[in-house]
């Protein structure tokens, strides 16, 4: 069974914009970690987000407390 990114909801719509825009956004994980990059793209378990030196970290969606743009 193929489960597709469900595009007609808010935030996928929002992270969407966040990749084709380019911006910087903070990612806050249950464990009080705090992660800052671009996401490079998204599905329905992960989010890629690659840190200034152009280094990927998949984060599990679960994990995360929040995501903000960076300003």
């Amino acid at each position: 069974m193929t489960t597709e990114l469900e595009t007609g909801l808010p935030s996928v719509r929002q992270i969407q914009n966040l990749i084709r825009d380019g911006n910087e956004v903070e990612l806050k994980l249950v464990t009080g970690d705090l992660l800052a990059g671009k996401i490079s793209w998204q599905d329905n378990h992960c989010i890629s987000l690659t840190d200034q030196y152009d280094q990927p970290t998949i984060v599990w969606r679960q994990a995360i407390v929040y995501l903000k743009p960076r300003l």
